[in-house]
């Protein structure tokens, strides 16, 4: 999938968890982080992709993005695993625990839990193309929905763009459409 799906399919996962999971308190401070690692966590398993926006956007981020890739064993291997995912979150987790005087009242545990709700979606969004992804590691299959690999999609291509895209937005619209007063109820009772 393009980045571009994975952030919607994220901010998505996201949003339906949020909602689902019922009232809670939580600041703006936080809900900003939150969306903000959310997002962060939708493209993180692309890292072992030396090609990857983040790489790019770093003054010798190709090097480090080859390096990366070459320690994961490359596009869709140990990031797009249960190993990897376990890996991801266990530094992240680390890595809220070190910023965590610098973020103060922000609730680490929710950013980490948005962050990672980011990761699994990313991985889901992946099982549709004809690559799928390495689920189990160390065994060396591949899975994908549908189990068919001839009736996934292609990144990038026209069924990408023109049916799973609309449709995550659809299924967006539907699904705040369905809980409107849940989500009016959020917005008003549960920032503070």
């Amino acid at each position: 999938m393009t980045g571009r799906t994975h952030d919607l399919a994220s901010i998505t996962a996201l949003g339906v968890v949020f909602v689902l999971s019922g009232p809670m308190v939580i600041s703006l401070p936080t809900a900003l982080v939150a969306v903000f690692a959310n997002l962060i966590g939708g493209i993180t398993p692309d890292l072992d992709q030396p090609t990857a926006p983040f790489w790019r956007n770093l003054p010798i981020g190709n090097i480090f993005g080859r390096m990366f890739a070459r320690m994961s064993g490359g596009h869709r291997f140990l990031t797009h695993s249960i190993i990897g995912v376990v890996g991801i979150g266990y530094l992240a987790k680390l890595l809220l625990v070190f910023l965590s005087p610098i973020l103060g009242s922000i609730d680490t545990n929710l950013v980490w839990w948005s962050f990672m709700i980011g990761v699994a979606s990313h991985l889901v969004m992946d099982m549709f193309t004809k690559e799928g992804v390495p689920l189990l590691l160390p065994v060396p299959v591949k899975l994908g929905i549908p189990p068919l690999k001839r009736l996934r999609i292609t990144t990038g291509k026209a069924l990408e763009n023109w049916v799973v895209f609309p449709l995550l937005i659809v299924l967006n619209i539907v699904f705040y459409t369905a809980f409107h007063n849940e989500v009016i109820n959020i917005l008003r009772s549960y920032i503070v």
